[in-house]
């Protein structure tokens, strides 16, 4: 098939778009827009995506889009690498499925090893699972587990950030900090509570000159939660290097420091959550180690195989390990396709990517060109601010540049969802525009993307955001 030529319909002969109407539910997506107007919808057609290149993709019409997201921050090494379809294939030749409870196989071993030598400190034991939501129910499940082995039983509520999202199953949810996206599922795991993020942006404003105090601020919120709770009740600490919902909120100076202290003083784990952040999206393997901290657990997905195959990973430390190597204990947890060989076999060889082309070296060396690039967007009125790290930035939108006065519900439903996502894909920039906090455009392309991805990005943006600023 070439570059024009695309399939528009089903084996059956079916339009595509009408059998995903007709068949496909798909995820975090309003329904009632696709339906027919004669069954009181909007008639809305299904994008469909059928090819992706590099940094493109391309949909059933032969239109072209340039991946701003990296599908779902996931895509770090491109589209349409064919030597992980091939690692793929050669391994569900020899070996397509095999469980690791109880038993091992080579290519779990091998990942193992290497995400183990990869990561900080003493975190050597890694649980895999098949996403990253699945990796933080692990980790809140772990934690609760060790600490009653270790004398602790009363240890079990966990402290995460307001706005921050960490999955969708139970555990994962309440852990969560978007109200919208748990009421329709309460209730919820109990022992979930929730304190201020780091968004210097919308901080109090006598600490917004100052970014140190303001990290010190935030990261003391989290002391004084434990203390409310009772430091006996409190087993964990999530948080994700640089936080994404809301906008990518990255960590002031020091923050992490103080958190560490924390956890320390209370006997509570640090758990980074890096299922976006890992894989060079912010310039290293693990973003702990951009940011000069070590936790005590990892939890990691989307870009260790770069969408390749489905997999994901909690990390932890020997010290949590430890009451596993006696006696009868067991983790009492696991999942039908953990550590699968055929993913692993993937992520193996994206890794491979990794080291061959240097690509930790190209974000690190490339991210001030990137946050320069989008900078520009700032003699906007709409754009309030541009912030995130490495390869993971958002942008604010708001009513009034000179109050930070955000939009109501109806200007975000009539700006972000009525126009800004539609209009953005249509000039051919495939992003996210979200308002789970304020809104926002969010932007973390493939890791092979330099001046002139960016430099195209910008130019969508300036031109959708100018008609969108005329709305308001």
């Amino acid at each position: 098939m070439t570059t024009t030529e695309t399939t528009s319909a089903t084996r059956s002969g079916t339009p595509l778009t009408q059998a995903a109407r007709d068949h496909l539910w798909m995820h975090f997506t309003r329904q009632g827009p696709l339906e027919p107007v004669e069954r009181g919808g909007a008639g809305a057609q299904v994008p469909v995506i059928v090819r992706g290149d590099g940094a493109y993709l391309w949909d059933d019409a032969g239109k072209r889009y340039l991946d701003g997201l990296a599908g779902l921050f996931v895509v770090q090494v491109g589209h349409g690498r064919r030597e992980l379809a091939e690692a793929a294939a050669r391994q569900a030749q020899e070996l397509a499925y095999f469980p690791i409870w109880s038993y091992a196989h080579p290519q779990a071993i091998e990942l193992a090893e290497r995400l183990a030598a990869s990561a900080p400190g003493d975190l050597n034991r890694v649980f895999f699972t098949t996403g990253g939501g699945e990796a933080v129910e692990s980790a809140w499940k772990l934690a609760k587990q060790y600490f009653k082995l270790t004398g602790k039983p009363g240890k079990h509520k966990v402290i995460s950030r307001a706005i921050a999202y960490h999955g969708t199953p139970q555990g994962a949810l309440s852990i969560t900090g978007i109200p919208p996206l748990k009421e329709m599922f309460e209730p919820l795991v109990p022992g979930a509570h929730k304190v201020p993020n780091t968004n210097l942006y919308r901080a109090p404003e006598y600490l917004r000159e100052d970014e140190k105090a303001f990290g010190r601020w935030a990261a003391d919120r989290i002391a004084e939660a434990i203390e409310f709770e009772g430091p006996d009740t409190v087993a964990a600490v999530f948080l994700e290097p640089v936080q994404n919902a809301g906008g990518c909120f990255p960590p002031p100076p020091g923050y992490f420091e103080r958190v560490r202290e924390i956890c320390d003083e209370y006997d509570v784990l640090l758990v980074s959550d890096e299922v976006i952040c890992a894989f060079g999206r912010i310039g290293s393997m693990f973003a702990c180690d951009d940011f000069g901290y070590v936790p005590d657990i990892i939890t990691c997905a989307k870009g260790m195989t770069s969408g390749y195959s489905p997999i994901g990973a909690m990390i932890a430390s020997d010290r949590l390990f430890e009451p596993f190597r006696h006696g009868h204990n067991a983790f009492a947890h696991g999942y039908t396709f953990g550590g699968h060989p055929v993913s692993a076999a993937v992520a193996m060889a994206n890794l491979d990517i990794f080291e061959r082309e240097g690509l930790l070296a190209h974000v690190q060396e490339q991210a001030p060109v990137f946050r320069a690039t989008l900078e520009r967007l700032r003699d906007l009125d709409i754009v309030g601010d541009v912030r995130g790290e490495g390869f993971f930035y958002g942008i604010e939108l708001v009513k009034d540049k000179a109050t930070r006065e955000t939009f109501n519900e109806a200007e975000s439903e009539r700006i972000l969802r009525g126009f800004l996502s539609g209009a953005l894909f249509d000039a051919g920039l495939y992003c996210r525009a979200d308002d789970r906090g304020d809104p926002v455009v969010q932007l973390a392309p493939p890791l092979i993307c330099g001046p002139a991805e960016f430099d195209e990005m910008e130019s969508v943006l300036r031109d959708v955001l100018t008609r969108a600023q005329a709305l308001l």
